[in-house]
């Protein structure tokens, strides 16, 4: 009984959370949930331990008890007749029988109770787990993955650490497409539970007949009639007597006899993926997957490697920093191992604490927004706050040779399960006039995007106007122009961060004004000079 009111205990206190983390956008943030789990697991065996001893303890009174009374049956009125035998009876059920009775109705899961009321306020949410849902289907998509490699866990790059997904698993994330509406990955997920279902795989909560009732519904509404025929038979063949299912069964029959019988009244199939708001999508994703477009021989033999010294910069005619070209027009280079690790350790230290769920600029009120296309969290970090960030805005200044005392702080950014933000500029365009305005420094003259982790699949920067896909590299950073020199911006920095597939993507990066450059970056005459 005790463990029946500590499971309802659990889940009234599980259905009243409602406080938002964002967890699922950051994975930083979510390795705390690791620590906290251990701790709730720590609690919940001291809590069984407790249990134990008290049913030992129980145990132990009943067997004695056990061999009393079958002593005292063989003979109780000469057992009785011993004194001593008379005066425990009395004591027994007269005090220790009441102390029993204590012992029974002690509530062994206070403390874990305790533990866990305080613990749960810092629970992931329905939010996050949506979020972590559509996060793998976002994965699938991205890179052409099916559901049996997802589900197997064999994702490229995922050399350890892999799990596999669940009959349940995949019929939650099913679940999660059919809220939103979207049919197809409906299909897939439910298509994916079945198949583990038929492969032996068992579940304690669904079973084939209401996974097909999914797929009948799903791919009649994508406009294929035969096959959810065929799922509604199958369905009646293992729950003859199911009432929708025998309903959707005439239904579908009669639509497909009033198809036949009408010439071009078939219904119209749209199976696939849903219509996407993003005109650039599929672009996107080809760069995302590393099929994006190649260069010729000729414009790849005009980038080069090159150590900088920034025209015999002091800090570095000594020791040039290394610098690649990455692509020509727009011209973006990389700076090889430009931060130690230690750097970047600091760096992660002291924006850990801080991160929250990354915003936009909404393009028509100005108010800082969070979007489901930028799935991060970020800080901000003041040179005044530690000497590495002071260190590492000088070198941004030293190696570009632009001034940084106008650029804005520097942001930390921390990705989370499928984290991506998709195509955008960091400029303010022609229609954003007051995109900046607030600073009074102009508008995003330069980006620097550092690299501060190694990412084992997925996660590049991908230029979606040019074509180009630059990889992360730890202690790399890459650096281009947004604007002209005429100070128009340049669309063809258009970029977007891709899904991280495998792994764990810190960057940080330094957005670079207009003021300070009037000597540093002359402007052009020309609108594209």
């Amino acid at each position: 009984m005790a463990l029946c009111w500590l499971l309802v205990h659990i889940f009234l206190l599980s259905s009243s959370s409602s406080s938002a983390h964002d967890f699922f956008t950051s994975i930083g943030h979510m390795t705390e949930l690791l620590s906290t789990e251990r701790q709730l697991l720590s609690a919940l065996k001291d809590y069984i331990r407790a249990e134990e001893r008290k049913l030992q303890q129980l145990n132990r009174w009943a067997d004695r008890l056990d061999l009393l009374s079958s002593v005292a049956l063989q003979d109780p009125e000469g057992y009785l007749g011993h004194p001593v035998n008379a005066f425990k009876l009395m004591k027994r059920l007269n005090t220790e029988w009441k102390e029993l009775e204590s012992l029974a109705l002690s509530d062994m899961s206070d403390a874990f109770i305790s533990n866990f009321t305080i613990q749960r306020q810092h629970f992931p949410n329905d939010d996050d787990q949506t979020g972590a849902a559509k996060a793998l289907t976002r994965l699938l998509d991205t890179y052409q993955l099916d559901t049996n490699t997802m589900s197997s866990g064999a994702l490229p790059g995922s050399s350890s650490h892999r799990s596999a997904l669940t009959v349940d698993d995949c019929y939650d994330l099913g679940k999660v497409a059919y809220s939103e509406a979207d049919y197809y990955h409906t299909e897939l997920w439910m298509l994916q539970a079945l198949r583990q279902l038929d492969e032996g795989e068992t579940s304690g909560s669904v079973d084939a007949v209401t996974v097909l009732d999914y797929l009948s519904y799903s791919v009649y509404q994508q406009g294929a009639l035969e096959p959810a025929l065929g799922f509604t038979r199958r369905l009646l063949e293992l729950d003859p007597t199911h009432q929708r299912a025998m309903g959707n069964l005439k239904y579908f029959e009669f639509q497909l006899d009033k198809q036949k019988g009408e010439e071009g009244g078939r219904r119209r199939e749209t199976r696939g993926r849903p219509p996407d708001y993003l005109p650039e999508r599929k672009k996107y994703e080809q760069l995302c997957r590393g099929e994006g477009l190649k260069m010729t021989p000729r414009r790849r033999s005009r980038l080069f490697c090159r150590y900088h010294d920034n025209d015999r910069h002091p800090k570095y005619v000594i020791g040039p920093v290394k610098q690649e070209d990455e692509w020509d027009r727009p011209h973006i280079v990389r700076y090889h191992d430009i931060v130690s690790d230690a750097e970047i350790e600091k760096v992660k230290e002291l924006a850990k604490p801080r991160l929250r769920r990354a915003t936009i600029s909404n393009p028509v009120t100005g108010v800082l927004e969070t979007a489901h296309y930028r799935i991060s969290k970020s800080a901000w970090l003041g040179a005044f706050e530690h000497p590495v960030v002071e260190r590492i805005n000088q070198r941004i200044q030293d190696v570009t040779g632009l001034d940084v005392t106008t650029a804005e702080e520097l942001q930390v950014a921390n990705y989370g399960v499928g984290g991506q933000y998709e195509p955008h500029y960091d400029f303010g365009r022609k229609d954003e006039p007051d995109a900046f305005e607030e600073l009074g420094t102009g508008n995003r003259i330069a980006t620097w995007l550092l690299y501060m982790s190694d990412v084992p699949a997925g996660g590049a920067t991908v230029f979606t106007d040019v074509g180009a896909a630059i990889w992360p590299k730890k202690g790399s950073a890459v650096f281009w122009y947004n604007l002209y020199p005429s100070g128009e911006g340049d669309y063809r920095t258009r970029h977007a961060a891709c899904p991280v597939l495998v792994g764990n993507k810190w960057v940080s990066n330094k957005w670079i004004h207009e003021r300070g450059q009037e000597f540093r970056r002359r402007c052009g005459l020309q609108e594209t000079d």
